[in-house]
């Protein structure tokens, strides 16, 4: 009994999420959520509480656990691993400009992809220390550590009785990774912080980190975007569009991509792939925006703009509500433009979930630029696809058809896949059954994407 299960945590921007699975078929055994504070600057140390509520007594009988976590988040610890400062998150825009001066210092965007995988945004790792270094200097000068979020987590679960550990796929989001050679840029992480830190160890693909005098074993874990891949089964060739607190479009490559246009990141993924990637900074919060000025729920947004007509009779709204990422706008407020006297709830309503979709398809179409996987499915997961219209409008947005994996925790069930890889000691994970999925089909209409494109270029000058 005490290896028939294993655990996989997903530690995210708003919760932990945690599954107890069967390691021999990935069946879910049991599910528990605790939600994190809200911001995008928060202290780490709530995600151990969220961890530790979340687990309960599920390591007694486990046989291994894996975490994976939110990407590219800033944990700087000092000389005793308490944090200096907060975690600054992915979605904290404050290291725009650091971004842009990281870049210029290692000789302009392509030479930047070149040295590890992708130019930097203010999303990055790397941008984060040179913030703190910039604005914070006491906490600057006392850390001695940087982690990432899921890093800090398993760090924890072992019970800080090993090493620091990290894996290739959550480490190349750092901005001072190569991950092609399976290696730290300690220069790069020097030059962001203005002094050397100690980074974690990296742990090879599928393999234990950690195992307890108990006997339980802690695997290396990995970012969230690279959990999800492992939790879907995500095939070459696939595109994986994920809805949740970001927009994420990926897929799984033999090969790197190192594209200095910025537009996609040349990340590593959990199986010694990689895993190219366009994400978007504004996804479900856009929905959940326009339901609060509406005045309604998710349910009655979608049924308001299913009512609605194709290009929402007009309204056309760009979503960077939050400045955005994908593409590089950090400074960036949304825009609503075509509203006229008789612009209906309706067409508000529909206008969202058309923005959303374009912005994603936008996604779709760069990530199938840098790896030809033009012919694949598209896989649409994430919390925003139980909304109606989202369902209806995806593939007519998007124009192909869109394939939707039954509801599940994808992330906490990759990194519960990992656990089991580890534990079993094989060199490829368990081929766990995926299931099947919902075939979702519309007529396309291409009119709404031109008309979201032409807003979208006119407005680069008001960012």
């Amino acid at each position: 009994m005490a290896h028939s299960t294993v655990v996989g945590i997903d530690s995210s921007t708003t919760a932990t999420k945690a599954l107890l699975v069967d390691a021999a078929d990935g069946q879910v055994l049991d599910a528990r959520s605790v939600r994190h504070p809200a911001g995008t600057a928060v202290d780490p140390r709530h995600w151990l509480a969220a961890c530790d509520d979340a687990l309960g007594d599920w390591l007694t009988g486990a046989g291994a656990v894996a975490v994976a976590g939110q990407q590219h988040g800033m944990v700087a610890l000092d000389a005793d691993g308490d944090p200096v400062y907060d975690a600054l998150l992915w979605n904290d825009t404050r290291s725009a400009g650091a971004a842009r001066d990281l870049v210029e210092e290692m000789g302009g965007p392509q030479a930047c992809a070149d040295a590890v995988g992708s130019v930097l945004v203010a999303s990055f790792t790397a941008t984060k220390l040179r913030w703190l270094r910039d604005h914070e200097p006491e906490a600057a000068a006392r850390t001695e550590r940087v982690m990432l979020p899921h890093d800090y987590v398993s760090w924890h679960l072992a019970g800080r009785a090993t090493e620091p550990f990290t894996d290739r796929g959550d480490a190349s989001g750092t901005g001072y990774f190569d991950a092609r050679r399976t290696v730290w840029r300690d220069d790069l992480a020097e030059r962001a912080l203005g002094r050397a830190v100690a980074l974690p160890r990296v742990v090879g693909d599928g393999a234990a980190a950690y195992e307890a005098d108990s006997g339980l074993v802690v695997a290396g874990g990995t970012g969230d975007n690279m959990g999800a891949a492992l939790g879907l089964g995500l095939r070459p060739g696939d595109i994986a569009v994920s809805i949740g607190t970001s927009g994420v479009a990926s897929a799984v490559s033999a090969t790197p991509v190192a594209d200095g246009t910025g537009a996609v990141t040349g990340f590593a993924d959990a199986t010694g792939r990689y895993l190219p990637m366009a994400t978007t900074i504004n996804a479900a919060g856009i929905l959940d925006l326009h339901a609060r000025l509406l005045g309604v729920d998710h349910a009655e947004l979608g049924r308001l703009a299913l009512a609605s007509a194709p290009g929402a009779n007009g309204l056309t709204v760009l979503p960077y509500y939050g400045g955005e990422r994908t593409p590089d706008r950090p400074h960036a407020t949304g825009v609503w433009a075509g509203m006229t006297p008789a612009t209906t709830r309706e067409d508000v309503a529909r206008a969202a979930v058309e923005a959303l979709l374009c912005a994603l398809a936008d996604a779709v179409d760069l990530v199938r630029s840098r790896t030809g996987g033009a012919d694949g499915r598209v896989l649409l997961i994430g919390g925003a696809t139980a909304n109606p219209a989202v369902r209806a409008l995806a593939p007519a947005v998007l124009g192909t058809a869109v394939h939707v994996p039954a509801p599940a925790e994808y992330v906490a069930l990759g990194a519960a896949r990992q656990a089991a890889w580890a534990l079993s000691g094989a060199s490829e994970p368990a081929a766990w059954d995926p299931g099947s999925t919902e075939v979702l089909e519309a007529t396309p209409t291409p009119a709404v994407r031109e008309t979201y494109a032409l807003l979208r270029d006119r407005t680069v000058a008001w960012d």
